[in-house]
């Protein structure tokens, strides 16, 4: 059995990823879950959050992700995912700043809060500080 396989990671504005891998793991609806060569076929969601990709001979990768799907066949992998940065891609400053609007309005009152949107906006800041190191 093979040890790798192609793992592509895109988003409705590019690919961000596109290499062989020995195992992938992403977050799924119902925790994290880890995809390695050879997995049974496969349609789960993504959510919010951090991946890990074991690169083929080379240093594993971190990413983070916005929502999405995650489809495996028995020979590759593709995350379609709204959102997927590299660390150095991250705008720690902008991240912050989405951190604390998101805060700010999940502390208010206002009915017209949009509040899951909100928390995804926090979810998806407090990905981005974690992965480029920025949260404490």
């Amino acid at each position: 059995m093979a040890k790798s396989y192609p793992l592509e990671i895109v988003t409705l504005k590019r690919t961000v990823f596109s290499d062989n891998v020995e195992c992938v793991t992403a977050p799924g609806g119902l925790g994290y879950l880890g995809i390695l060569a050879g997995h049974a076929p496969l349609l789960t969601n993504i959510e919010i959050g951090m991946i890990s990709i074991k690169l083929e001979g080379k240093s594993d990768l971190k990413m983070s992700v916005g929502e999405g799907f995650l489809v495996v066949t028995q020979k590759s992998a593709t995350l379609l995912v709204d959102t997927a940065e590299k660390k150095e891609e991250i705008n720690v400053e902008r991240a912050r700043a989405s951190m604390a609007r998101a805060r700010e309005r999940l502390g208010t009152k206002n009915p017209e809060i949009d509040i899951v949107r909100a928390e995804a906006s926090l979810r998806r800041a407090i990905a981005r500080l974690k992965l480029a190191g920025a949260l404490s």
